[in-house]
């Protein structure tokens, strides 16, 4: 069942998941664009006048659809391909006291296939469930926990650092 909207409402979902949803457009859609895709995405709600029954699952699921639908729009334009290409957006911010190599870690996550990719983004950035990723991505939950597991195995191959041997 749905509610009436409030602007309280809305303001407190944009401020609580904004930044992830907009992480997770920039798996199709340059930075630029998925700012678009989420302002989109809110605007489509406060015309509707409804909150959603799960609005956070609601909000990745129409994300999801705007940016997907805005990247085979640019595609099929062809003119924003080298846009896309020359966006190089960074996923991670380096900072010294995170022991992580940004660059490696952004690299190792485009190396993913898409679906496993995706299924990282929503569960570890944007701190869905996997019953709540199996709704956005639109697969059954033992999909998305498959696709989650080879990714991160996947991940650990990648990011594994080998030991020096001592003598």
């Amino acid at each position: 069942m749905t509610q009436p909207l409030r602007d309280a409402t809305v303001a407190e979902l944009f401020a609580a998941h904004s930044q992830a949803l907009q992480l997770y457009a920039r798996q199709w859609v340059g930075a630029v664009e998925a700012d678009d895709v989420v302002q989109r995405v809110f605007v489509k709600m406060l015309a509707s006048g409804r909150l959603p029954q799960d609005a956070r699952t609601w909000l990745f699921r129409c994300v999801r659809n705007e940016a997907i639908g805005a990247w085979r729009s640019a595609r099929r334009r062809g003119r924003r391909e080298q846009a896309v290409a020359a966006d190089a957006s960074e996923w991670f911010e380096a900072r010294p006291e995170i022991l992580l190599d940004a660059r490696a870690a952004q690299s190792a996550l485009e190396s993913l296939p898409d679906d496993q990719r995706e299924v990282v983004m929503l569960r570890l950035w944007s701190g869905l469930t996997l019953a709540e990723v199996a709704d956005v991505v639109g697969a059954a939950v033992s999909t998305v926990h498959a696709r989650y597991q080879a990714a991160l195995e996947s991940l650990r191959k990648i990011m594994e650092v080998p030991c020096k041997n001592q003598e």
